[in-house]
């Protein structure tokens, strides 16, 4: 009601901002510059004016976005030249993907790095003149601060015009050669010999991850090499994903009063995080950890897996049973302050020796254990040894020990929940739920834990009917009952992900029928015809200045390396051989960059193990519910078996809905009453089994 009031500009409190939906837009709808949305209207108003427009990019839970709204954005001297000399847009990277990579690729070409805030200046044509990221008020440092900026670069606008254009086109064409892809042959063994080599040479050996501060997760490394060591036995593979993950679960990165994960570590030992907690990668940890729990049988791993789902199902589920985003770095101001302890806050909270065990398994010190820390004399609390190594120390049993500090916790926790609690951003975007279905199903299947799966269920039900319009088609965002957005690939290929892993958990068919539904729809619009391949935009989109396309495995997965895996899976699953003709041209699209730095992307090289092989096709006939089919998959499941597929084929219907589906599964019923496994090896069938030691040996276990 109190928006409908204002009129268009947002009047004299507030920006054009104020009527948007998203909370990083919200946050800057209050600032004394004259924000516009991205949209014709302002590159119109640059156009009649004849300014350039300064384009702002960054998300809500974004520490140096925080900063450089405090010093610049809401600075009234910054803000009058700002609103002099340009047309201002402000971008939520969360939910325009596409204008972050395009303009994300320009500003790692001009400035040699990248990073949000990102500052883009363009022409009216939405060319690029200029790139970076953070900009103080001030220059200082050599850095420009945006008091010189700002009139120098509108001064070569007036003075230096057909330079600048010049170099705008030069960007623009260099944008566009990019977004083609470096085509190749197709990829094979060897290409994931090269990432393995590459991998361990940037193994950090003594604190476990890669190459020095600072260090993210990047979990489909692990994954890769997880799959590495399936394949070759080589021990050193799985040494690196032990060591790394035993090292981020121990250190300042993982919450250990609250669970989930932090963002990345500020430093080589996994000690001072940034603390924002982002959903993808809780998902894509998850993942990683469950498929060493699988590999392994550790339970640690395991204890991780359900920690993370504590944390996300109880901070970041929202009442529909979609997932929120994201949480803030910053509470109060300060980064980190939520989460850090003083010794006496410790001893207040937990007293006498409980308090002395705490202390002393988690590390802290009187004068503070993180460089950051010291003036307040700060602790993060983290371990450095496993627990077995902690209870024979303590002089104690394992058990009693992890029931001890699950006490502490549970009372620290407690306190720490009346603090002021960091934002929270609380919008649902497609492509990250789709990340943590498949999450939530394959943690399901691995712990043997049907909450897990109904969690994943509820969300892809919110998805499936919240979040597309009447064609069929995905919406990116959701947020406070309204959706909106079109969606973009990555929305398509990590929802065909999760509803994958639902089919395999659950064998509910109308999810892998709305997999096959989705998928048609990204081929329809998101396909390069020219050079193989998704655009990350549709065909029917937002014109942009290129329509860019994407393959580098960074902190996510990218669309392309996602989907070329859905592809062979539902191939595999529905015996539809064209799906996995895709995933080969999705390959050789972007084969050339591969061979150059296989270790980039490390998602698309689990899709071509999958198509290496050995894979494997596997249908289990039974009766749904019965003790021997539930054996039967528990022992399928148990497994770190990672290039198959699994479907069920109820016995007692004359045509089960998966038969229609999947066609070979006709004839496939169970033997004598009991479930039965009909494994295929390499598009070769083994002869059907009731037997779970032969079933597993057919598979190489």
């Amino acid at each position: 009601e109190v928006l409908a009031q204002l009129p268009a500009d947002g009047g004299p409190k507030y920006n054009r901002l104020v009527f948007e939906k998203s909370p990083y837009l919200l946050q800057h709808a209050a600032n004394p510059v004259d924000w516009y949305p991205w949209g014709d209207d302002a590159f119109a108003k640059a156009g009649r004016e004849d300014k350039l427009v300064f384009l702002s990019i960054g998300y809500s839970t974004c520490h140096w976005c925080h900063v450089m709204e405090r010093e610049s954005f809401e600075d009234e001297e910054v803000a009058a030249l700002m609103n002099q000399a340009y047309v201002c847009i402000k971008v939520d990277r969360e939910e325009r993907p596409d204008l972050d990579e395009i303009y994300m690729t320009v500003t790692q070409a001009m400035t040699g790095s990248g990073g949000w805030p990102m500052t883009v200046i363009l022409t009216p044509d939405k060319k690029p003149i200029f790139a970076g990221t953070y900009f103080p008020k001030e220059s200082r440092f050599g850095r420009p601060g945006m008091m010189d900026l700002l009139p120098n670069i509108a001064g070569q606008w007036s003075a230096n015009r057909a330079e600048m254009l010049e170099n705008a086109d030069n960007i623009t064409r260099y944008l566009q050669q990019a977004s083609v892809g470096n085509r190749g042959a197709a990829l094979e063994k060897k290409v994931l010999e090269s990432a393995y080599a590459q991998l361990r040479r940037s193994f950090d050996s003594k604190r476990g991850g890669f190459g020095q501060a600072p260090k993210f997760p990047t979990p489909h490394r692990y994954t890769f090499l997880l799959r590495h060591w399936r394949r070759s036995g080589d021990a050193k593979a799985l040494d690196i994903v032990e060591k790394s993950l035993s090292a981020m679960r121990r250190g300042g990165m993982y919450d250990h009063v609250g669970f989930g994960f932090h963002r990345y570590s500020t430093d080589a030992d996994w000690l001072a995080p940034h603390f924002e907690k982002m959903l993808y990668d809780q998902a894509l940890l998850a993942i990683a950890y469950t498929e060493t729990y699988q590999a392994t049988g550790k339970t640690e791993y395991a204890d991780t897996v359900r920690e993370i789902f504590t944390y996300v199902l109880r901070d970041m589920t929202s009442p529909e049973g979609g997932f929120y985003s994201a949480e803030d770095a910053d509470s109060e101001g300060e980064e980190g302050k939520f989460y850090v302890w003083t010794e006496a806050e410790i001893d207040s909270v937990l007293g006498g020796e409980e308090a002395a065990l705490y202390k002393r398994v988690h590390n802290t010190s009187a004068r503070g254990n993180w460089a950051e820390g010291r003036a307040h004399r700060t602790n993060i609390p983290h371990t450095v040894q496993s627990m077995d190594e902690i209870a024979r120390q303590e002089g104690m049993t394992v058990d009693a020990l992890r029931d001890r500090l699950d006490a502490s916790r549970q009372k620290l926790f407690e306190v720490r929940e009346k603090r002021v609690h960091p934002y929270k951003d609380d919008k649902i975007l497609t492509d990250w739920n789709g990340l943590m279905i498949a999450a939530l199903a394959k943690g399901a299947r691995a712990l043997d834990d049907p909450l897990y799966a109904v969690a994943a269920e509820k969300s892809a039900a919110f998805l499936l009917n919240r979040l597309r319009t009447k064609d069929g088609r995905l919406i990116h965002r959701y947020r406070q009952g309204e959706a909106g957005l079109p969606a973009q690939q990555e929305d398509y290929a990590f929802f065909v992900w999760g509803l994958i892993e639902l089919y395999e958990t659950t064998f509910k068919t109308g999810y892998l029928e709305a997999a096959l539904e989705l998928n048609e729809l990204m081929l329809e619009h998101y396909w390069d015809e020219v050079n193989g391949g998704f655009y990350l935009t549709a065909d029917d989109g937002e014109k942009l200045l290129v329509r860019p396309k994407t393959i580098y495995d960074g902190a996510r997965p990218s669309g392309n390396s996602v989907a070329a895996l859905n592809l062979i899976r539902l191939g595999r699953i529905t015996g539809r051989s064209a799906l996995e003709a895709k995933a080969d041209e999705v390959m050789k699209a972007f084969a050339g960059d591969v061979r150059k730095n296989p270790s980039a992307y490390t998602q698309l090289l689990n899709a071509v193990d999958f198509a290496v092989g050995p894979s494997y096709e596997v249908v289990v006939a039974g009766t749904h519910g019965a003790d021997d089919t539930k054996l039967m998959l528990r022992t399928l499941r148990s497994s770190f078996i990672p290039n198959k597929v699994v479907l069920f084929r109820p016995d007692g219907e004359e045509v089960p809905a998966i038969t229609r589906l999947a066609e070979f599964t006709a004839n496939q019923k169970s033997l004598g009453g009991k479930a039965t496994a009909y494994v295929c090896l390499n598009y070769a069938c083994k002869a059907p089994t009731a037997d779970l030691g032969v079933m597993m040996q057919s598979m190489g276990i």
